[in-house]
């Protein structure tokens, strides 16, 4: 079944829905952080219980993304994100109306069922949706835009929700919006051609399994210590599923994760670079939040707002960012945008009990989100980068679980970091240690993902362009020789 021909027709109506679609679900990655005290409050959570309310989503996201993309080629891109879209507006009604933790606990997984179907099917559909070129370049910049300020956006808007409605209207938002997109995605989204095949259902559960155990493993890690027989057997299981994973890849006709699209330098830098630059920035979120909340004493909206200046950055930048890889090979943005977020995860780290908003938080805030506006869209554009429309399901799904595992792995490692720190001082400079401790973990992670793009992307970006002016160099001298010669 081929695309409608409407795609051509309607490219603000196609871009809106799956941006919008998008940014609800990257919403519910951080919506919650700044509603955890009211909501722990309320349905009477323990800590371990209150941090599953967030890993149960991740964890359920970054595990069944590669299933999710799958599922796209196989059944039509627009069908299942449709499905995907009814799914997680089910389950955002669903935590909203939560009597219990276990119920709220229960939706957030089901919210990443529903998450990790809409995810890769967003980025396909964007993909098959744009040409190649200039208008593909634009609408992959807002995708990356959207990726970018999703996340601060949701503190700003759980906050004011939290404090001005309740918590549960974090997720009762979601509703309306979702019934819209589903109204109007079959109306202008062209449906893609399915391809012939089955699920790769081994090659998914041991994903799954092995993502799911990882991560489990090192958050256990944070209240029992890596030495804990539940860390070690955990996170040797998600070791062994991962490589049995990439064994049963090797071997299947028609794999989930087709081990191809890791032969371009590009592809496979952008991934882990994605990875650990998510894996930072996670960290930022989180611990940031509670640094206003509970050193200098920020309302929860005013822990929103105080994500401003960041957000703002961030979206101006990335409207640039079209203009300037036409200029400039898309590495360098790349490269600059990590390393800008790296001095300011640097400044930011430093940050005491005596921290001055203006000075403190507000000044980095700046350098991370023009990071982040610079660097989003080129790492989205090298996920992708060469995939054939065969795999643009498997490269747009790849994306969007190196995203969220590293989202997952980056938070765990951050917890892990903050719980390190030994207790003796009250809490206020107990927690500047412990949010000081995971920011410096995360700067870590933004220098290896500055390794990676220098080592992978940068020159395999640049030999590109060498290779693409000299093609445009020969073929325009070739074109002087037939003028001269009449042709």
């Amino acid at each position: 079944m081929r695309s409608a021909p409407s795609t051509a027709a309607h490219p603000a109506a196609i871009l809106a829905i799956i941006l919008v679609s998008y940014f609800m679900i990257l919403l519910d990655n951080s919506v919650i952080f700044t509603a955890l005290p009211t909501l722990q409050a309320e349905l009477s959570l323990t800590p371990g219980e209150l941090s599953w309310v967030q890993d149960a989503y991740t964890l359920v996201f970054g595990g069944l993304l590669l299933l999710g993309a799958r599922a796209g080629d196989l059944l039509g891109r627009r069908r299942v994100f449709v499905i995907g879209l009814v799914v997680f507006s089910v389950a955002s009604l669903l935590i909203g109306l939560s009597p219990a933790g276990w119920w709220a606990i229960t939706g957030r997984a089901v919210q990443g069922v529903g998450a990790a179907i809409v995810a890769p099917a967003s980025l396909s559909l964007l993909t098959a949706s744009f040409p190649e070129g200039r208008e593909r370049s634009r609408a992959v910049a807002w995708y990356g835009a959207t990726a970018g300020i999703g996340a601060s956006l949701g503190l700003l808007i759980g906050g004011a929700l939290a404090q001005g409605v309740s918590w549960r209207a974090g997720f009762f938002v979601n509703v309306p919006i979702g019934v819209a997109m589903i109204a109007l995605a079959p109306r202008f989204l062209g449906e893609t051609e399915q391809a012939r095949g089955r699920f790769d259902l081994l090659g998914a559960l041991t994903a799954t399994l092995g993502i799911g155990a990882l991560v489990f493993g090192i958050i256990h890690a944070a209240d029992a210590g890596w030495v804990s027989p539940v860390t070690i057997a955990a996170v040797g299981a998600g070791v062994v599923l991962l490589v049995l994973f990439v064994l049963i890849e090797r071997a299947a006709p028609q794999p989930i994760m087709p081990l191809r699209l890791f032969r371009s330098r590009r592809r496979t830098g952008a991934y882990v670079a994605r990875l650990l630059y998510l894996g930072a920035m996670i960290g930022f979120f989180y611990f940031t939040t509670q640094f206003l909340q509970e050193v200098l004493g920020f309302g929860p909206l005013q822990a929103g707002l105080g994500f401003l200046p960041m957000t703002a950055v961030n979206f101006a930048v990335a409207m640039v960012v079209p203009r300037l890889v036409r200029r400039l090979p898309d590495s360098v943005p790349l490269l600059a945008g990590i390393a800008l977020t790296l001095a300011g995860m640097v400044w930011l780290g430093r940050a005491g009990v005596a921290a001055d908003y203006g000075m403190d938080i507000a000044a980095p805030m700046i350098l991370i989100g023009a990071g982040q506006g610079l660097a989003f869209a080129p790492l989205t554009s090298f996920g992708i980068v060469g995939a054939s429309t065969a795999d643009a399901g498997a490269a747009s799904g790849l994306v969007n679980t190196f995203h969220q595992v590293g989202t997952s792995l980056g938070l765990a490692i951050g917890v892990a970091a903050a719980a390190a720190v030994p207790a003796g001082a009250g809490h206020p400079a107990r927690l500047a240690a412990q949010v000081g401790a995971a920011l410096t973990t995360g700067s870590v992670l933004l220098v290896l993902g500055l390794a990676v793009v220098a080592v992978l992307i940068a020159p395999a970006d640049l030999a590109g362009l060498r290779d693409h002016r000299g093609r445009s160099r020969r073929r325009g001298d070739a074109l002087g020789v037939a003028a001269r010669e009449g042709y």
